[in-house]
């Protein structure tokens, strides 16, 4: 069976960063097999579309550029806050929230969640980067098709792929 809208595929990879020889970002084997709906939205088009038609037991490889991934790397999406957004309900600020490398959870004037990474911290300000993770980057992966099936009526409602013996999250 290939792979096509509303096919639940099952699949392994290595992903790595730049292109084939970077650095290792993300390793799904068979025991943690990435496993997901083909065209439900839950994918990059351009990850979905390298795998169209493939079927189970053939093993891919491609490079996504960072343009048809994440996104180039958008300067303007570092913003520096001032320190006293991470104070606690006494005002005090709390300094084991704000540590380099460390995602947090920030909320827009309209109350939009939003993901940050701190990427500096001065005596008053903290530098918080909310580009994507791997924005800027082009992408490499290889792997293998595992399995390919056709969804049930439930995982299409729902959205997701349901686990043996019914609905789980």
């Amino acid at each position: 069976m290939e792979i096509s809208k509303n096919k639940v595929v099952s699949l392994t990879y290595t992903l790595r960063d730049g292109g084939a020889t970077g650095n290792v970002v993300e390793v799904a084997d068979e025991q943690n097999a990435l496993t997901f709906i083909y065209g439900a939205g839950m994918m990059l088009p351009s990850f979905e579309m390298n795998i169209s038609e493939l079927e189970a037991g053939k093993d891919f490889s491609f490079l996504l550029k960072a343009a048809e991934a994440y996104g180039e790397f958008n300067p303007e999406a570092l913003i520096e806050v001032a320190k006293e957004a991470f104070a606690g309900e006494e005002g005090a600020v709390n300094e084991e929230l704000i540590q380099i490398g460390k995602p947090v959870m920030m909320h827009d004037e309209q109350g939009h969640r939003m993901q940050a990474t701190i990427v500096g911290v001065t005596a008053d300000k903290v530098k918080l980067d909310f580009n994507a993770p791997m924005a800027g980057k082009d992408l490499h992966f290889t792997g293998k098709v595992v399995a390919v099936r056709e969804a049930t009526e439930s995982e299409l409602k729902h959205g997701h792929v349901h686990g043996p013996g019914g609905h789980q999250h």
